[in-house]
């Protein structure tokens, strides 16, 4: 091992050498790379490698390499590239291969490879990463369209991009992203194609010798694809997406037009062909240049465009009355009364479309649920609050179990500060389960806090400590003992920790805040933080090395307290605390009797 760690440290000198005598490097930071370069390499000679050490060499490496980049740059030196700059390029590219070799596996590694290559231009190595890692990741679709873009984009190779694309295609024959990205590429070649023979022309070239097929160049190829990928991937979405790419293109208006009847033959009842055909009528019919002189005549080609578009979405929920139909007839409308405009009457010909098509769509019990909290803040910022109760109310009709539609309700009804507030929160604890009812009670706590007396906001607290499951009961004592202490005082906030220790389960919290309050008082005792610590660690004692911690602390600096008790507090952590806790109570346990805690 050690002959050659020795004989690929030599291999070193004549390069940095030359690094000394062009004065890049002077002699001192020569040895110093030297002895860096040592370390790294007998790391990698070990008999257990470690990929870590690997990925330090390769980023050491890389790291000389600008150094050196910026040097040229600094003193304007450009030559002796082949005997510096490729001789570390060789060595990344072989440290690359070790490790590869050794964790196939790992695809982050063979990407960092292929990012090294394109950084310094190593088209040549990279084409060979390619294909070794195709060979044995031919699993995963993104590898094999990243490599065909790079045939495409930076090869400026049609046919090799072509051909890796139909391999991949022979491992992922349902590949619907794949199907794309061929589908993108033999458009970008027709459109090179097209514009080269432009070019051509203009200069009044002879194409004898050029064989430009008229197939090609109109976009027969990327047809073909979409019929084959039409046969074999089903979803709306697909035809969408190569729809949206073939609109990239100025020539393929046939071919758009191909996929559109598809679209409308075979999902014709499906909500995403219907809502692109209404987006659709947003770039249709533009006025021409000199007619769109006036705002107001923007604005009324807006309105008539966003019109059309509500005619297409009106015919598709009568078509197809689905949730998800009206959910895509009302995203759409509230896009459009998101946008800015500086016409207050567009704006409100927006406000009113929208609120009308979110009561059609409660009308038809069709809107989802998610959907009446946005209807019923419109109907707030519109200062329809009749109608936003009447809508809450029936919203909670309708999805009578679901916490966030009483929820939104409540909210409503506590912004408009009715009088119904409490009926309505004890109709819903009724109709909700206990489980996920956390969010009700905290709600109604919220409010009792700000409007009831203490004494009915006491009575509801020790009710919502029954009526929770018991883990979310566990949040529910935290509130109570902060508003207790905060509204009681100490004295009774004492009485209701003690009550609720009798009921598990807990949190830390729940004794710290405790245990914080105690603290706070004129006069603490040790004795009760003593108390309160010992339950805690009844606990928590298994699981929280900071609490035997504070506690020792407490012992240290309380005028009461013992410090001959820290020993026994330590032994039991000891005991107690489980796994890496036990070295980590340890080390903090050390920086405290060395005062650095």
């Amino acid at each position: 091992m050690a002959e050659r760690t020795e004989q690929r440290l030599e291999d070193r000198v004549p390069e940095l050498e030359q690094l000394e005598r062009v004065g890049l490097f002077t002699r001192r930071e020569v040895r110093a790379v030297l002895r860096k370069a040592s370390a790294l390499e007998y790391k990698i000679q070990r008999r257990a490698l470690r990929k870590e050490d690997f990925i330090n060499y390769i980023q050491y490496e890389i790291n000389l390499l600008e150094l050196i980049k910026k040097r040229r740059a600094r003193i304007g030196y450009s030559f002796k590239k082949d005997e510096i700059e490729n001789s570390i390029l060789h060595r990344v590219h072989c440290l690359f291969n070790r490790a590869i070799g050794k964790w196939k596996d790992d695809v982050q590694l063979w990407l960092s490879h292929v990012a090294f290559c394109k950084q310094w231009n190593a088209k040549h190595q990279l084409s060979k990463v390619f294909s070794s890692m195709l060979a044995i990741h031919p699993n995963k679709p993104a590898l094999w369209i990243m490599a065909a873009k790079w045939e495409m984009e930076t090869q400026l190779s049609s046919e090799s991009a072509r051909h890796l694309f139909l391999r991949a295609l022979r491992f992922h024959p349902e590949c619907p992203k794949l199907y794309q990205e061929y589908f993108r590429m033999e458009l970008m070649h027709a459109e090179k194609q097209r514009k080269e023979k432009k070019a051509f022309e203009q200069a009044k070239m002879d194409l004898g010798e050029f064989n430009y097929s008229e197939q090609i160049l109109n976009g027969e190829m990327a047809r073909i694809i979409y019929r084959e990928a039409a046969q074999k991937i089903k979803g709306v979405e697909f035809h969408l997406a190569v729809l949206s790419i073939a609109k990239l293109f100025d020539f393929t208006q046939d071919l758009q037009k191909e996929i559109l009847e598809s679209l409308q033959t075979k999902y014709a009842d499906d909500p995403l062909t219907w809502d692109y055909m209404a987006r659709r009528e947003l770039e249709l019919g533009s006025l021409p240049a000199a007619e769109r002189a006036t705002k107001q005549t923007k604005v009324s080609e807006m309105a008539q465009r966003e019109q059309r578009c509500c005619a297409v979405f009106e015919e598709a929920v009568r078509a197809v009355p689905t949730e998800d139909m009206w959910k895509c007839f009302i995203t759409f409308c509230l896009e459009r009364y998101n946008r800015k405009t500086n016409s207050e009457e567009l704006k409100q010909k927006r406000l009113e479309r929208t609120l009308s098509v979110f009561n059609k769509a409660h009308e038809s019990s069709l809107l989802p649920e998610a959907l009446y909290k946005q209807w019923l803040q419109l109907l707030l910022e519109s200062n329809l609050f009749e109608k936003a109760t009447e809508a809450a109310a029936a919203a909670t009709e309708r999805f009578s179990q679901s916490v966030e539609m009483w929820h939104t309700r409540l909210q409503v009804l506590i912004q408009l500060k009715s009088d119904c507030v409490t009926q309505c929160f004890e109709e819903a604890i009724k109709h909700v389960k206990s489980k996920g009812s956390l969010p009700l009670w905290t709600l109604w706590l919220e409010w009792s806090e700000g409007t009831k007396s203490k004494e009915d906001t006491e009575t509801l607290y020790q009710r919502s400590l029954h009526a929770t499951t018991p883990a979310e009961s566990v949040t529910m004592k935290e509130k109570y003992l902060d508003w207790t202490y905060r509204n009681r005082g100490y004295k009774k906030v004492k009485k209701v920790f003690t009550s609720m220790c009798e009921n598990r389960p807990f949190s830390l919290d729940f004794f710290r805040k405790m245990i914080q309050i105690e603290k706070e008082q004129e006069s603490c005792k040790m004795i009760h933080l003593r108390e309160y610590y010992e339950r805690a660690l009844r606990e928590f004692g298994s699981m929280d090395s900071d609490l035997w911690l504070d506690y020792i602390k407490e012992e240290l600096s309380h005028p009461q307290g013992k410090p001959e008790n820290c020993g026994s507090i330590h032994w039991r952590a000891m005991k107690m605390l489980q796994g890496d806790l036990v070295e980590d109570f340890v080390s903090k346990y050390t920086l405290l009797q060395t005062g650095h805690l």
